[in-house]
């Protein structure tokens, strides 16, 4: 068990705060959850071929691979009186809601390219402005307090709050598909998407607005320095692109860091394919194509497994408080893991409410995931720092933010190409083939269980406790002038070599 340190009131944040950052997290998860959901209208509602499907969950990721850490390094490196943060998170939020809304006013009567293509280009737009919003706010939220713990309560808020977008999400498809409100699916994802832009709009500016950015003070003399290296950049193009190119491979190389990326796309990856994969299931499976019957059950599933997460969520902290983040993370993968099991015996037609037995077990891995990922990103954020002599939450979270998203978009392409696999043919409704049932639920089960014991073995070699993060908290604020010390003792490299040692 680490030892453990009481957070000091001036490392605090006030409930308030944690509440308004927290509002991000639900408009950044209800964005994502929104489309990976609202995909299967291209499916159902359009006919077109899940593999096709797939592919314009994943494509736009190629895109997001350079222009999450671009953004990154803008966020790190702007300079005004509104901070670095806060306008694009207020212009992102805006921008974001307007290309979603438009994304899905599907014009009728189109061929299957048509739809592809029309579908393609405005996602892209979309994820440009989702980019423009999420990765400035996700790094606001690494620099909010400098304590092991505190990040951990802050990270346990914004997830619980980011929770209520899985809660709303999975009803989406009964929403679209209402013949009371709407001629067809198509027209019901439109209006849905109308909503969701007015809901963006309104909460998403309001980290914009409330929420004051850290200062982090650095030494006169590594200032006076720091001063003449930025202006000289500012005279060329050539060397700012160079300096994003140098902080991308230290960041992308740093052993840590990867550590908690290749945990954080396991997991989510695993959840997010089957997320999608496990509606197919429960209409074509245990309701034999039934699909009103079927989304009203995906419905519930997704509401038991929001309050499933949320008490997750605490659970967790209280668990991180207690052994470390390593070690709450194994426990809580570990319940996962149980969970995705119960499905091959609870997903039975012949007693369909057993659907909502397993989202209750394996809630905990996103609850986990996501409560601790964040904590311990932002004190490796502070390891890098030792050793750099430089501050990137921007580039660590736009990376790491990448991977979530890149872990989305390959579950989606993934799953259509599996969903091909297994024989599924969306004419055939309710008649598929038992062979096609059994690999569906087979892979409903298998992905997630091997994915989640893979990010367990990852996460095996992350190094950071809470007594390592507490010294190379102590180290930075020597370094940056807030305690007294020896001056022998303050160069980056002494420092880095005492922690890591």
């Amino acid at each position: 068990m680490d030892q453990h340190i009481e957070t000091s009131n001036s490392d605090k944040i006030s409930f308030i705060q944690k509440f308004i950052y927290g509002l991000g997290a639900f408009v950044n998860n209800l964005l994502g959850a929104a489309i990976g959901t609202m995909t299967i209208v291209l499916n159902l509602g359009l006919g077109m071929n899940p593999a096709l499907v797939g592919l314009l969950g994943s494509l736009p990721r190629l895109i997001d691979a350079f222009t999450d850490p671009l953004m990154g390094y803008i966020s790190d490196h702007t300079k005004s009186k509104w901070g670095r943060r806060r306008p694009y998170i207020f212009l992102g939020a805006i921008l974001a809601a307007i290309s979603f809304a438009l994304l899905w006013q599907l014009p009728r009567d189109q061929s299957e390219d048509f739809y592809f293509w029309f579908f393609l280009m405005g996602s892209m737009f979309f994820y440009l402005a989702y980019t423009m919003f999420a990765t400035p706010w996700v790094a606001l939220g690494y620099e909010l307090t400098p304590d092991y713990h505190e990040r951990t309560r802050i990270m346990a808020v914004q997830n619980f709050m980011g929770q209520f977008a899985w809660l709303v999400a999975p009803w989406f498809l009964l929403f679209m598909q209402n013949e009371t409100l709407f001629n067809d699916m198509i027209e019901g994802a439109g209006w849905l998407a109308i909503i969701i832009a007015i809901f963006t709009v309104c909460i998403g500016i309001l980290p914009a607005l409330f929420l004051v950015e850290r200062h982090m003070p650095v030494p006169s003399s590594q200032q006076d320095s720091i001063s003449k290296t930025k202006s000289s950049k500012k005279t060329s193009i050539a060397a700012s692109m160079l300096d994003f190119f140098k902080g991308f491979l230290i960041t992308i190389k740093f052993k840590p860091f990867l550590s908690l990326c290749g945990a954080t796309f396991l997991v989510f990856n695993g959840f997010m394919m089957v997320s999608a994969f496990q509606s197919y299931v429960i209409i074509y499976y245990v309701f034999g194509g039934d699909q009103a019957l079927g989304a009203e059950y995906v419905g519930w599933a997704g509401t038991v497994s929001f309050v499933a997460t949320s008490v997750a969520i605490f659970i967790v902290t209280k668990l991180s408080s207690m052994f470390g983040k390593r070690k709450a993370f194994f426990i809580t993968i570990a319940i996962s893991i149980f969970g995705y099991a119960l499905k091959w015996v609870c997903f039975t037609p012949e007693n369909p409410l057993l659907v909502l037995v397993p989202p209750m077990f394996f809630a905990f891995g996103l609850g986990g995931l996501f409560t601790l990922m964040g904590s311990m990103v932002a004190d490796v954020c502070d390891l890098d720092e030792l050793e750099t002599g430089e501050r990137r939450e921007g580039m660590f979270g736009s990376i790491y933010w990448w991977v979530v998203k890149l872990g989305l978009a390959l579950a989606l392409a993934a799953g259509g190409l599996l969903l091909n696999a297994t024989g599924f043919d969306v004419a055939l409704e309710g008649a598929q083939s038992a062979e096609t049932l059994f690999y569906m639920r087979l892979v409903d089960v298998l992905v997630p269980v091997l994915c989640s014991v893979m990010a367990i073995i990852l996460v095996a070699t992350y190094p950071i406790t809470e007594q390592m993060a507490l010294e190379v908290r102590e180290k930075l604020e020597q370094r940056r002038g807030k305690m007294v010390v020896d001056d022998d003792d303050t160069s980056p490299e002494n420092n880095a070599e005492t922690v890591l040692d």
